[in-house]
């Protein structure tokens, strides 16, 4: 695990110097938002030509920028301790609990709420079903990829985060249908379940493969000295580097569709919001209550309050067409998530002082 100290809504480095990436990283993410909308606006060529090589609406561009995000994490696990952290229920069932039971309902409301209701004088009943659909479908969805991410930010335990991202893409499998079938009231409602086995193998199968192999080869040859000191200082920029990129990518693929609604997008925004917020303070309350070190807390609250935003795109798109509301309340959903996400993570780092500190039996 990384042996650096976190202070405020940023890691430090062990000379007590704030990583220039870390530094700026809301003023980074913010330009290659920009970026990413410029790219696809005066640059269509490259989002067309990176399109083509996708399948199950998964994009392999991202996913290999992903990868770049995810290994860092996935490397520094030490594999024997994943079966100690699944003998650790509080922070699982905790996760269950919030994003199977609370947030698809909470999502289900607040969309009604603002859609229905608040905004109702701005956006025809049609196209409020449509957002409401969209929205429920990112509620349906907690985070598979993203959270590794919040989690390493948070100076998360990285075994832990592992094991609560399993269960839950175990239990979205057989949860999904269901609570979207239950919540849009549709009766053909078919799962992309290609989305989400490629989305599981390529986002957690793949780096943990890696991670595990060579971390196990580097250790063996170099030993545990220059594997910690050396090799995982050389990757701490490789995270927030792929976040970066991706972002560029995302973006450039729904530079026209963000363009082109402006008021839509901020009225969509506005209700996923307010739900991010709110789940994680839920689940954050909840994690505080039990008594979880914060290592557990902060990535258990992450999973709930993000979103697996692919999934939600890829099937707002099978299910409703690739122009419809639900699609671009889904685009918005990536839109919202990673700017409120780092605010959540500077939250959960400001607040670190609020758990118990590396005191893993009481998870």
């Amino acid at each position: 695990m990384k042996n650096h100290e976190v202070e405020e809504d940023v890691i430090v480095n062990e000379d007590g110097g704030l990583g220039f990436f870390e530094r700026y990283l809301t003023l980074w993410v913010a330009i290659c938002i920009v970026i990413g909308i410029g790219v696809g606006r005066f640059l269509p060529i490259i989002p067309e030509t990176l399109s083509q090589f996708e399948y199950a609406q998964v994009s392999i561009p991202v996913a290999i920028l992903i990868w770049f995000m995810i290994y860092p994490m996935m490397v520094q696990i030490d594999f024997g301790s994943i079966l100690e952290a699944g003998r650790k229920p509080k922070g699982l069932a905790l996760t269950l609990i919030v994003n199977w039971l609370i947030k698809p309902f909470t999502m289900a409301f607040f969309a009604w709420l603002f859609f229905k209701n608040i905004f109702g004088a701005f956006i025809n009943p049609e196209l409020a079903e449509q957002y409401i659909a969209g929205a429920i479908l990112l509620g349906a969805a907690p985070c598979t990829a993203m959270v590794f991410v919040w989690s390493y930010l948070t100076d998360g335990d990285a075994s832990y985060t592992l094991v609560q991202v399993a269960v839950n893409d175990l239990v979205l499998v057989f949860a999904f249908a269901p609570l979207v079938i239950f919540l849009l009231g549709v009766t053909d409602f078919v799962v992309p379940y290609n989305t989400i086995l490629l989305s599981v193998v390529l986002y957690i199968l793949v780096p943990l493969v890696a991670g595990y192999l060579s971390r196990k080869y580097l250790i063996k040859n170099k030993g545990i000295d220059w594997f910690e000191n050396v090799y995982l200082k050389k990757l701490s920029n490789f995270t927030i580097i792929g976040l970066l990129l991706t972002l560029i990518i995302l973006f450039s693929f729904q530079g026209d569709i963000i363009l082109n609604n402006p008021l839509d997008i901020v009225l969509i925004a506005i209700p996923l919001t307010i739900q991010t917020f709110f789940i994680f303070i839920i689940a954050y309350g909840g994690a505080k209550l039990l008594k979880l070190d914060h290592s557990v807390a902060a990535p258990a609250s992450m999973i709930g309050a993000s979103n697996f935003f692919e999934l939600a795109v890829a099937t707002a798109i099978s299910l409703f067409g690739l122009k419809s509301g639900a699609a671009l309340a889904t685009v918005v959903g990536v839109l919202v998530e990673v700017p409120v996400m780092l605010a959540l993570v500077g939250i959960a780092n400001r607040t670190r002082h609020w758990f118990p500190s590396k005191s893993r039996e009481v998870n």
